[in-house]
């Protein structure tokens, strides 16, 4: 429940100087409105009428994003980094380009630049140099997937190093573009400032494809790469169902969390099958995958197959390892998958028709689709107006349909998972009439 958490978010001090952006005070005008602090809204929106109403705490509310009357930085004095972590995800040149022309355009910063290659470029032994910015340098970035800042993972655990560089580069605000590690290393390095007495605002713009952030609705780039899922999958039904006994076998994104095969399952709608972290389930035994499987094939002589790339880990040898991003080291379950499926029915001397597609790279590398990038657009401003009021260890997401700030250590506490109960699971059930237990204990 919602008061469980506090989302009072972090502020450098007491903002005094006038905003630039000249907006109404007032309601009821027809015009455009500042955002006060005061304005929230709820995260917890479930309730049962027998319930009985209380009156609710500021720390139970989350703050409404958007421009404030006052600001705590002085444009003219201010210097801005921008970097980017991570993996690749569509949308982060867009989210760049937004940041970048509200600094100009709405506050009239000047001093804007992009730090190369990740956490990477504020460590010293690297030697990369920064990307001065302006908005003719991003004039067209969001035609291009990628990152025109590059990317690498690790390096936000080097806390105090990149606190010293961003000293020594007289930093005032710092945007974090990156998921849960770059976002963790975020807020350890805002404390890290915090502790050293620097009045320096970071604020993080969560990039994950596999749309995995906490109280967050949705993260950029997501609905892009269900786009381009989908398209994957339409293929793979095509050739499916024109051979004998087709299989079409699609690997997408999805570490720890299911949204991108539920979503592109009911985009879609032509899977059979569909398995997510969140939902175990077994290849072998009487009711395994492969035995339901052939179970399609005999009634329909086709079948399409959808897998997260983190299900089924359990039923593989995978690496203990970590990746530098601190994430695990998984085992490939497509291929897996692949190989029992045929080995499975050439024992049963059953002619199958096999094609196994892997489109993550090409989803990652994607340019963001027309939705996500309006959605870019207004997280890059929502962003900077975070930064130059002065607030800090904030993420700026999409929270119930409303632009909002969510503190870094609220957001990055745990992940946001497909629930095997709710609604959307129920609906991929129903939309592939797999079986909703496939386990054989």
């Amino acid at each position: 429940m919602s008061e469980d958490y506090d989302f009072r978010v972090a502020s450098l001090g007491k903002a005094t100087i006038p905003s630039p952006i000249k907006m109404s005070p007032v309601a009821g005008d027809n015009l455009a409105d500042y955002v006060t602090d005061e304005q929230r809204i709820l995260y917890d929106l479930h309730v049962k009428p027998s319930e009985r109403t209380r009156q609710l705490r500021p720390e139970e509310m989350i703050e409404i994003a958007g421009p404030r009357k006052e600001i705590f930085f002085h444009p003219s004095h201010t210097k801005v980094g921008i970097v980017s972590c991570g993996g690749l995800c569509p949308g982060i040149n867009d989210v760049i380009r937004s940041i970048v022309r509200s600094l100009w355009y709405l506050y009239g910063v000047r001093r804007i630049v992009g730090i190369r290659n990740g956490y990477k470029g504020l460590l010293p032994e690297f030697s990369y140099e920064d990307i001065p910015l302006d908005p003719g340098a991003v004039d067209d970035i969001h035609q291009m997937g990628g990152t025109i800042l590059g990317t690498s993972r690790g390096g936000g655990e080097r806390t105090r190093e990149i606190a010293d560089a961003i000293e020594r580069m007289n930093l005032n605000v710092l945007f974090t573009v990156g998921g849960d590690g770059t976002q963790k290393g975020a807020l350890a390095i805002a404390e890290e400032l915090e502790r050293r007495g620097e009045k320096v605002s970071v604020v993080g713009i969560p990039k994950t494809i596999d749309n995995d952030v906490s109280f967050i609705d949705k993260s950029f780039g997501f609905e892009t790469a269900v786009a381009r899922a989908a398209e994957a999958v339409a293929s793979a039904h095509s050739e499916a169902h024109s051979t004998v006994n087709g299989i079409g076998l699609v690997k997408l994104m999805g570490r720890e969390s299911g949204f991108i095969a539920a979503h592109t399952a009911l985009a879609v709608n032509e899977a059979n099958f569909v398995l997510i972290p969140e939902v175990p389930f077994e290849i072998e035994g009487p009711n395994g995958l492969l035995v339901h499987l052939r179970k399609r094939l005999e009634t329909s002589s086709h079948a399409v197959i959808i897998v997260a790339e983190g299900a089924g880990q359990h039923l593989l040898e995978g690496s203990n390892g970590l990746d530098a991003s601190g994430n695990k080291i998984l085992a490939d379950i497509g291929l897996h998958l692949k190989a029992r499926i045929q080995a499975y029915f050439d024992e049963l001397g059953i002619e199958t028709n096999m094609k196994y597609i892997d489109p993550s790279y090409m989803i990652r590398s994607s340019k963001a689709d027309a939705s996500d990038a309006f959605y870019c657009s207004r997280l890059g401003s929502n962003a900077v107006h975070a930064a130059m009021a002065g607030k800090t260890k904030v993420l700026v997401g999409l929270v119930n349909d409303c632009y909002a700030y969510v503190p870094t250590e609220l957001a990055v506490g745990h992940r946001k998972h497909v629930d095997p109960e709710g609604s959307l699971w129920r609906d991929v059930l129903i939309a592939t009439q797999q079986p909703e237990v496939m386990t054989n204990g």
